[in-house]
């Protein structure tokens, strides 16, 4: 029998070029060619309609999202309220098909009477009011530190929505075990994000710099980043590459003393990858310790050395495969001993047995068996 669902994402999955959408696009592709027919709900706002989707949806549909100061005002989160739509109700109530909800951001109707009866499937990217609090921490700007903090409070109360999902997916086991001391009534597994990997492919043998790579106008990866530069970048004599979108006049400020620390702005999506592979060692940082840095899967599918904390690692069973330390003084140490050494064949098979539960085509057969 032909199977059918519903997939209502908070953004344009496409291009695929950050956390959330990556998860998304990924997941498209590989329940296409599984044979599953989809009917893609999108809110538009500045990455445009999209012709790649048509190639993995029957149907997209496209709603705008209403960013009015009204939403601001309202009770319920901006991230959440900006995207209703009853346009939206009317295309899901055109049949009878299972919904999966991407991210809270999306859950406004999860407890709508109207589709009481459907198969409603909660996708986890984040714990949002966690993450929405850690923004708030980082961030500098008044205004946008009350905004934050405003919405971290909305999130945590809204969250109780989540009651009324037949099923929640989650993205790590740290999720999971929290979701489900909220929610020990509901069905709750453990499904990590889809991501662009079919296999390992990281190169054997030494690269010549360190990198970090990431989105630079995020709050988390600002702060990470002044971190290492601190305590860690300005401590070693090793070239180091920061690399990621839109570095503000800061960040130039903050390497300007260090003739080691060079940054790449902008770089598209296939000098990014070069960059990741010729690595010798990325170094990942948060301070952050829910969802799945998705990211790290980058790294270990497709660089070489990966040193991080605890925090980045958090939920993932991911141990093995990176060299984890959380101190300066230790990550500078770590830096200096693997910056001369060879990545070996035994450390990509290491990461191939480690990654193994990554593996798109399992995650598609075990999100068909839910559907």
């Amino acid at each position: 029998m032909e199977k059918h669902v519903h997939i209502i994402s908070f953004d344009v999955p496409y291009p695929a070029n950050y956390g959330g959408v990556i998860d998304v696009f990924y997941k498209l592709k590989n329940l296409h060619k599984a044979g599953v027919k989809i009917i893609l709900h999108c809110f538009e706002y500045g990455r445009g309609e999209q012709k790649e989707l048509e190639k993995y949806c029957e149907t997209v549909y496209y709603y705008k999202r209403n960013n009015s100061i009204l939403n601001q005002l309202s009770s319920i989160p901006f991230i959440v309220k900006s995207i209703v739509s009853e346009e939206l109700m009317t295309n899901l109530l055109k049949d009878n098909y299972p919904i999966l909800f991407e991210g809270l951001h999306t859950c406004y109707y999860l407890n709508d009477k109207r589709i009481v009866g459907r198969k409603k499937i909660y996708r986890e990217s984040n714990i949002e009011h966690d993450y929405y609090a850690h923004l708030a921490k980082s961030e500098k700007d008044f205004l946008k530190k009350l905004y934050f903090e405003l919405e971290a409070s909305k999130l945590r109360k809204f969250q109780t929505w989540l009651a009324h999902a037949d099923l929640m997916l989650v993205v790590s086991t740290t999720d999971r075990d929290y979701l489900q001391q909220q929610f020990p009534k509901n069905k709750i597994d453990y499904l990590p994000s889809f991501h662009a990997f079919d296999e390992v492919s990281s190169k054997t043998g030494k690269g010549s710099y360190i990198l970090y790579n990431g989105n630079l106008q995020v709050g988390e990866n600002v702060k990470a980043l002044e971190y290492l530069i601190q305590h860690v970048f300005s401590k070693i004599n090793h070239p180091v590459i920061i690399a990621g979108l839109n570095p503000s006049e800061e960040i130039y400020n903050w390497v300007k003393d260090f003739s080691q620390i060079k940054i790449i702005a902008n770089p598209n999506e296939s000098e990014m990858q070069t960059l990741i592979e010729d690595a010798q060692i990325h170094c990942l940082y948060t301070h952050q310790a829910t969802g799945l840095k998705l990211k790290l899967l980058n790294v270990l599918y497709s660089g070489r050395f990966c040193i991080c904390n605890d925090d980045m690692l958090a939920g993932t069973n991911l141990q093995a495969t990176c060299i984890v330390k959380n101190s300066p003084q230790e990550m500078v140490e770590a830096l200096n001993n693997s910056f001369q050494k060879e990545f070996t064949l035994e450390l990509i098979d290491l990461r191939k047995q480690a990654l193994q539960a990554f593996d798109n085509k399992l995650k598609t057969q075990q999100l068909i068996s839910y559907l």
